[in-house]
């Protein structure tokens, strides 16, 4: 179960151990109900677009997030099964804390991104993804650029320093990732995957799953950013394929068919928005299928770290996490490390503050960028 704790393939947790499994009933107990509503992206950023990057076989379009206007970019790249709306609630405390521009990016295959070939998360790939999208945006003289992922998105970001696909690269911020804790993970990959639910009631449910499991341990966070890894499927709740639904376990009181159709139908009708009955949500992302990937994306991840010419920043949730290659390069000062303990493996989205203020502090200290006047640090 420890090492199962240590994943960095997903930006996720497994659920902890008595923590809300599939298919029990949970009660929220005495007290005021916590609030598992959905949050809008555009509380947290700016503005939002879809960016066209052509290839050989037509046109991919890049869903992006964004904030700022001026300073250098932050360029933010999530985990495997995430979105950039795992960026969100980092992304309004960055913002407020140093002159800078944010753009937070879904990844091929994930979040709203639609490309010609979802089925390539080769890191290959997805590096080159990362160039182009910069080369969409910014043209010839791109503006300098901060580079920062987590877990799998950790990988791409060092594969495209290493690869020098983005040339004004000011340096590399890479979140719970080390090469040697995630090789040894992959071997359990599948089975916590199988652990999961398959499908959610609702989004709401989604996100009380993602909180009750420790997957996302920040509530504001997981409000936001759940809505990008679930999507709607037009599967009835009774349906075999769906068997593995979490929807029942979460709700107080079931109101009996007939009346809760009849419910619906009403709610219908004052809001177009409303679900159908039998509407269930299901991971964006099979992650289970994206299995050939996984050694490319940490294989040697390590060297090609520590032989990016950029500073460069790793932030862990726990020291366990270092392996050999890092060990001696951090004593050698090739580059500087922080641990945030109390955070699950989404860093960022549990303690957002933290990462923001070591982030800030570093590009700094390295003249990238000034605080904001009226910060006080």
């Amino acid at each position: 179960m420890e090492k199962q704790l240590h994943l960095n393939l997903l930006a996720s947790r497994p659920p902890m151990a008595g923590g809300f499994q599939s298919g029990s009933k949970m009660k929220m107990g005495p007290g005021r109900k916590r609030d598992f509503s959905p949050l809008p992206w555009s509380q947290y950023f700016e503005t939002m677009e879809d960016v066209e990057v052509e290839n050989e076989n037509g046109k991919d379009i890049f869903r992006i997030y964004c904030s700022g206007s001026h300073g250098p970019v932050l360029l933010l790249l999530h985990g495997g099964g995430h979105s950039a709306l795992s960026w969100a609630v980092f992304t309004a405390v960055i913002y407020s804390r140093i002159n800078c521009r944010v753009v937070a990016l879904d990844l091929r295959a994930h979040g709203d991104t639609k490309v010609k070939n979802p089925d390539d998360l080769s890191a290959d790939t997805m590096a080159k993804d990362i160039g182009k999208v910069v080369e969409a945006l910014y043209g010839e003289n791109p503006p300098p650029i901060m580079i920062i992922g987590h877990s799998m998105g950790g990988a791409i970001a060092v594969h495209a320093a290493a690869a020098n696909h983005i040339p004004s690269l000011l340096g590399l911020c890479v979140i719970d990732v080390v090469e040697g804790t995630a090789m040894d993970a992959l071997n359990s990959m599948q089975n916590f995957l199988r652990s999961r639910p398959k499908t959610f009631k609702s989004l709401e449910n989604a996100i009380e799953w993602s909180v009750k499991s420790g997957q996302i341990r920040n509530m504001e966070s997981a409000r936001v950013s759940m809505g990008g890894q679930v999507k709607k499927c037009e599967e009835s709740t009774s349906s075999p394929g769906v068997s593995n639904s979490i929807g029942e376990g979460i709700i107080e009181e079931e109101e009996d068919e007939e009346v809760e159709e009849e419910s619906n139908k009403k709610r219908m009708k004052e809001d177009d928005q409303e679900i159908k009955k039998d509407t269930v949500f299901t991971w964006r992302v099979e992650l289970s299928k994206t299995e050939k990937y996984w050694e490319g994306w940490f294989r040697g991840l390590s060297a090609l770290f520590l032989t990016c010419p950029v500073p460069k920043l790793l932030l862990l949730a726990g020291v366990d996490r270092l392996d050999k290659d890092l060990t001696i390069g951090q004593m050698q000062g090739k580059f500087q490390m922080q641990v945030l303990p109390q955070c699950g493996h989404a860093v960022h989205e549990d303690a957002p503050e933290k990462v923001a203020d070591a982030l800030a502090t570093f590009m700094v200290r390295h003249k990238f960028t000034e605080f904001k006047e009226g910060y006080l640090c």
